[in-house]
């Protein structure tokens, strides 16, 4: 079997048990988790090359597709960062980054320290920011935690609906301790930068 089949092989194998598994029916047997290092491979393989998955503690998730509410403040948050944080950090807008439990998000904007990542994807963030319109409730109660025990500096929740941005910092095993909410008028500096500062009007 060549890769191409050996992938696509692969790819209909779980799209199949992923209609036809009942959970509950499999006790007193558990299901595992995907590892990341299995979930690498996969990629490498060409699995998942037409959807937009990311790994979330073990489980393949579907990304929101990128609408124009959606892709518009990704867009702004590359403007405004990348000439800034030149030479001091690197810009990664939806790519993957390596988080706590099992997981390989790819948040709309991480910025991570200066380092080559040809071989590796970054395991820190001085930022994760994600835009969230539809993904709202799993950015806020899923993302915000796992971000935190990944020990990332500080995450930016751009809530689209409210039109605000939440922000969370002091990442711990148990979430990030302090939490503030920034609308439109507002300024906010990024922690491990306070020079850079975005207002939160440029943004909606």
């Amino acid at each position: 079997m060549d890769g191409g089949s050996e992938s696509s092989f692969i790819e209909q194998s779980m799209l199949k048990c992923a209609h036809m598994l009942d959970v509950q029916l499999l006790a007193p047997q558990t299901t595992r988790a995907l590892r990341r290092e299995e979930y690498d491979r996969l990629v490498a393989m060409g699995a998942f090359a037409d959807e937009r998955v990311e790994l979330i503690e073990g489980v393949l998730v579907t990304m929101s597709p990128n609408d124009p509410q959606h892709a518009s403040p990704v867009q702004i948050l590359n403007e405004l960062l990348l000439p800034v944080l030149l030479g001091r950090a690197v810009v990664r807008i939806q790519l993957p980054i390596v988080a706590a439990h099992e997981s390989e998000p790819e948040p709309d904007v991480a910025i991570v320290p200066l380092a080559d990542y040809r071989r590796a994807h970054p395991d820190r963030a001085h930022c994760i920011i994600e835009v969230a319109n539809s993904s709202l409730s799993k950015d806020r109660n899923i993302k915000a935690p796992l971000y935190a025990a990944s020990g990332f500096l500080e995450y930016w929740l751009v809530n689209v609906p409210e039109q605000v941005v939440e922000v969370f910092r002091a990442p711990g095993p148990e979430g990030y301790a302090a939490r503030a909410r920034c609308a439109v008028g507002e300024t906010i500096a990024l922690e491990a930068f306070p020079d850079v500062r975005i207002e939160v009007k440029s943004l909606f």
